[in-house]
């Protein structure tokens, strides 16, 4: 996102990816190299603590082996680099992924195994360690903790996010905190409604196992999806603090999704009346509008007035600006126009509303 936006140091994060420390094909250090080319300021590598395809590869008993690579690979560079983990169980657990741990090691819960080359059986012996001990040592160390792709069709064959009586149990005692809504490719409007009702704070991840450029091809304009969390500052504490809050929106695509307070701190540094002038002798407004973002954003009047040169939606390019005409019947002092900003959701097909107020000059 553009430079505009640090008056709320929204943090451009990815908090949900693997490397070869569980089942990616990466390198840790390929991981920082992404975020840094593409402009993160915060990655989290949350590594299956349970399920280890590569152990007969790549055999480690330190599940804080990624982390430490990755945050080595990153020292000096502008990027934050959090610890974390993804708990990997069946149903009704489900996928978690805990950030800001201070040490995965005890998450495991088993500390030995009869064969710690064997994926299956390291995965069913560490699967009989109670999921509700995790979370607690995990909440224990300070932790966010998010429940991961919840409409995954592996766990939920119809694909609606729906939680399960686990899930709950967790949320009622206060050691789940978040919810993905996009996961590569998938958004989940359950997901976004969960969230919306539970006070779950909402997460965009790429979840990324290959490279980024295969799965989300930016040379072609293409983009992972990630949190824009909306930090006082650009620190782990802030950030951490933000996430606690709630304090994010997700880009996903060419979208923007979050709660509506959240979208009312965002939206106005995106999008900028930079000019508003009557032309000599015409009751027609001149606007121009910059978008600071880097999506294109659909704008859709939401008054009685109506523009001169296009229908009642307009898009301005990502980084760009346009100039529309502005039917205000006579000239105003100060024109108060009423948007929806069609690609900016707070709740699942609900566009973001805000008024775009000026004082037009006169020639």
């Amino acid at each position: 996102m553009n430079d505009c936006l640090t008056k709320y140091r929204p943090l451009v994060t990815d908090l949900h990816m693997h490397s070869v420390f569980s089942d990616g094909h990466v390198w840790p250090r390929t991981r920082v190299e992404e975020a840094l080319r593409d402009g993160l300021d915060a990655i989290a590598i949350t590594e299956h603590l349970e399920w280890q395809p590569h152990l007969a590869d790549i055999p480690h008993t330190d599940r804080n082996r990624a982390h430490a690579i990755a945050d080595a690979a990153a020292k000096g560079q502008d990027l934050m680099v959090i610890k974390g983990s993804e708990i990997t169980r069946d149903w009704p657990v489900g996928h978690i992924n805990a950030i800001f741990i201070t040490d995965a090691n005890p998450l495991l819960g088993v500390t030995s195994f009869s064969d710690p080359a064997d994926t299956r059986a390291v995965y069913e012996a560490a699967s009989q360690y109670p999921a509700a001990s995790v979370f607690e040592t995990a909440n224990e160390q300070g932790a966010f903790l998010f429940w991961n792709h919840p409409d995954w069709v592996s766990q939920r064959p119809n694909g609606v996010a729906v939680p399960s009586d686990f899930h709950t149990q967790m949320i009622d005692r206060g050691w789940l905190h978040g919810i993905e809504i996009a996961n590569g490719e998938g958004y989940s409007e359950e997901a976004f409604s969960f969230a919306l009702a539970n006070g779950l704070t909402m997460i965009g991840v790429s979840d990324v196992h290959d490279l980024i450029d295969w799965d989300y091809m930016p040379h072609l304009g293409g983009h992972r999806p990630v949190t824009l969390v909306l930090a006082d500052s650009a620190s782990p504490r802030a950030m951490r603090e933000a996430l606690f809050a709630g304090h994010t929106v997700v880009y996903y695509k060419d979208w923007l999704m979050g709660r509506s307070d959240q979208l009312e701190r965002l939206m106005p540094v995106l999008i900028e009346v930079k000019d508003a002038r009557y032309p000599k002798s015409v009751d027609v407004v001149q606007l121009t509008l910059a978008n600071h973002s880097d999506l294109p954003l659909t704008l859709e009047l939401a008054s009685d007035m109506s523009f001169l040169n296009a229908a009642d939606w307009i898009t301005i390019p990502a980084q760009d600006e346009i100039v529309v005409g502005l039917k205000t019947g006579k000239r105003m002092r100060r024109v108060d126009v009423d948007i929806r900003v069609r690609n900016a959701l707070v709740a699942p097909r609900t566009p973001f509303e805000m008024t775009l107020s000026v004082s037009p000059k006169r020639n």
